[in-house]
């Protein structure tokens, strides 16, 4: 594997610009593929080279694989770091760098394809014996039916393509299961071009925890600790935290394991996360999913871990191997991370795009901020609302949930509607607060909230 020098970023915001600064702190040169939109962007200004790849719309951009690799190859780019998002979990990007000897920062294309279909990720989480929803394919009517009366109701109809809720649709009866099953599939096909689905028991009462890890290609992995990602709305994270509270050291060492012995199956290879729904009622937990990239909120597990993720990420892709072992993976401390979004909470969340007239975000200690806006930066309507990252670390969850109230009453971003005030209503709930709530708990407090605004 050939010395990486110089690395292109096939993304954009906050992700592109945390990319570039580690390329930088590695002294490797970086080039930015941008749309027309991100021309004037913070990660363009801070991008050694920058390429534009065409207009706006993500379709005409930045989902262009080919598009992408012609700029790496006219460039002089030994390697392309996806990001997440876009072309990270697709198998194109990963294929033409193959193809072109271009190192691809990240799985394998057959790795990414082996987990992107749900039906194998399930098969081959039974094959490492690790645990899952009771539930399978359905591909007739008559399939659905049999498998229905075997799990008992509800269930949760999947989309094998992918998720994010997409083609999702929980049954309660059996009535319901034909009409529910065809738009499941319908949504499905539209979404991710893919119209299977399969079938699983519900989980009345779940949380969302899951296994960082880094794999070396060649069959040795090393898990770095779990994050709670419960803190949910239609099935879009808003908070992260790691380690996740209230779970037993028991569990917590078997669902780490698990996660590790997933991706040891694949012979993984780079940084991806292994997901696991935690059912609550049972005390049992189940694998959900891997995601083959690095995640949204992968800096909680870099605070408790001083481990930096995308440098390691680009070692393995260089062929240097995993350069941790597990006694240099033991978290220390509590972080959360906060999503800062650009939408409206008292209109069901509506993205607001839009000139940010002034950016403000908090600089105070054990904390960490990832965005890509400043005064002067205009949030696009084309892409997802995501503006920056607010990560904490302090030496005890209390402590922790205490410095990201401070960090949100520092944060002041004028000219958009954003979602702080909502994130500062999460830090403060009594339920939040005690730790381990469930993935359904966001929606109650949001109708908490919509009726004292109602009544208020």
């Amino acid at each position: 594997m050939p010395a990486i020098r110089r690395v292109l970023i096939a993304n954009r915001g906050e992700i592109a610009l945390r990319i570039i600064r580690t390329c930088h702190k590695l002294g490797l040169e970086t080039v930015l593929v941008v749309s027309e939109a991100d021309r004037d962007a913070l990660p363009a200004r801070r991008a050694d080279r920058v390429v534009c790849i065409g207009p706006a719309p993500a379709s005409h951009s930045y989902l262009r694989a080919e598009t992408i690799m012609q700029a790496a190859l006219s460039t002089g780019a030994d390697a392309i770091h996806p990001g997440y998002g876009f072309l990270s979990e697709r198998t194109q990007l990963a294929m033409l760098c193959e193809e072109n000897q271009v190192s691809f920062i990240g799985p394998t294309a057959a790795q990414i394809l082996a987990v992107g279909d749900k039906l194998r990720a399930r098969q081959q989480a039974v094959g490492t014996e690790v645990p899952v929803v009771p539930g399978g394919a359905v591909v007739t009517l008559e399939d659905a039916e049999a498998l229905f009366e075997h799990l008992g109701a509800p269930v949760l109809i999947k989309a094998v393509g992918g998720g994010g809720g997409r083609g999702m649709k929980l049954v309660e009866s059996l009535d319901a299961l034909p009409g529910a099953l065809k738009m499941a599939s319908a949504e499905a096909g539209a979404a991710f071009g893919d119209a299977r689905v399969y079938m699983e028991r519900y989980v009345a009462r779940g949380r969302h925890v899951e296994v960082q890890v880094l794999g070396d290609g060649e069959g040795r992995v090393v898990h770095l600790g779990e994050r709670d990602c419960s803190v949910q709305r239609r099935y879009q994270k808003l908070v992260e935290e790691t380690p996740a509270p209230g779970i037993d050291a028991g569990l917590r060492a078997r669902i780490c394991a698990a996660g590790q012995r997933f991706a040891e199956g694949l012979n993984y290879r780079g940084a991806g996360t292994v997901e696991f729904l935690l059912d609550v009622e049972r005390n049992a937990f189940y694998f959900l999913e891997m995601n083959a990239r690095i995640q949204v909120e992968h800096p909680v597990t870099e605070m408790v871990t001083g481990v930096d993720l995308v440098a390691e990420q680009i070692a393995i892709a260089a062929g240097e191997g995993l350069r941790i072992g597990a006694s240099q993976a033991q978290p220390s401390g509590h972080a959360i991370e906060c999503r800062i979004n650009a939408e409206d909470p008292a209109n069901d969340f509506m993205p607001s795009p839009g000139l940010i007239a002034h950016a403000e975000w908090p600089q105070l200690q054990g904390v960490r901020v990832d965005t890509w806006v400043e005064s002067g930066s205009r949030v696009s309507p084309y892409y997802d609302s995501l503006i920056g990252k607010i990560i904490v670390h302090s030496p005890t969850r209390a402590a922790a949930v205490t410095r990201m109230r401070e960090a949100l009453a520092a944060t002041k971003i004028e000219g958009v509607r954003t979602n702080i005030d909502f994130q500062a209503a999460v830090m403060g709930s009594p339920d939040f607060q005690a730790g381990g709530v469930d993935t359904h708990w966001l929606g109650g407090l949001i109708a908490q909230r919509l009726q004292e605004n109602t009544h208020g």
